[in-house]
């Protein structure tokens, strides 16, 4: 077989192999890359390929292999090997319970602090934080749309100033980011 005639075999199956890898793969992105593989390892193994048997056999097993040699692979990787006497790092990974009193509690005092402000300044802030827009604010408050963002922005900075004061040992710029 030559070579135009095996690379216009291999181009007409292409559609064939790429719904075939999508099968074994569920995801477009690797099975574009299974099928690369494909097509690269039969134009480098062509001289393999033996004229009169079933081509499309032939790269359907190539592709195949390919996605259970990768599969063994990533099992592999994901396999946690412990030589310690006790067992103790595989022991030791369930015992690790995350605790997120911290975050409750910065959450919680942020939540009062937000509570503290003023009416007017509160509800348009507020609302912005649930997710609505300026001109949502405003057409719900009735009130002009630059009184709202600049409500809003004094809130803000309000905010800023109170967590800046009571979290001083932490730094100002490390707690006043997340009201940006």
């Amino acid at each position: 077989m030559s070579h135009l005639e095996f690379n216009n075999r291999l181009d007409q199956m292409s559609g064939l192999l790429n719904a075939f890898a999508y099968n074994l793969t569920k995801n477009v992105e690797d099975a574009k890359d299974l099928f690369q593989e494909t097509a690269y390892r039969a134009l480098t193994n062509r001289d393999k390929f033996l004229p009169g048997t079933n081509f499309k056999a032939w790269l359907f097993t190539i592709m195949k292999n390919i996605f259970i040699n990768n599969y063994r692979k990533k099992v592999k990787v994901n396999t946690i090997m412990d030589s310690t006497d006790n067992l103790y790092y595989i022991n030791s990974g369930s015992t690790i319970i995350s605790n997120r009193g911290d975050a409750n509690i910065l959450m919680k005092e942020l939540t009062e602090m937000i509570g503290a402000l003023d009416d007017s300044i509160k509800i348009p802030f507020l609302m912005h934080y649930q997710g609505f827009k300026y001109q949502e604010i405003a057409e719900y408050l009735d009130l002009p749309l630059g009184t709202v963002k600049s409500r809003i922005f004094f809130a803000r900075k309000e905010l800023k100033e109170n967590i800046a004061a009571r979290y001083e040992y932490i730094g100002a710029s490390q707690t006043t980011d997340m009201l940006d």
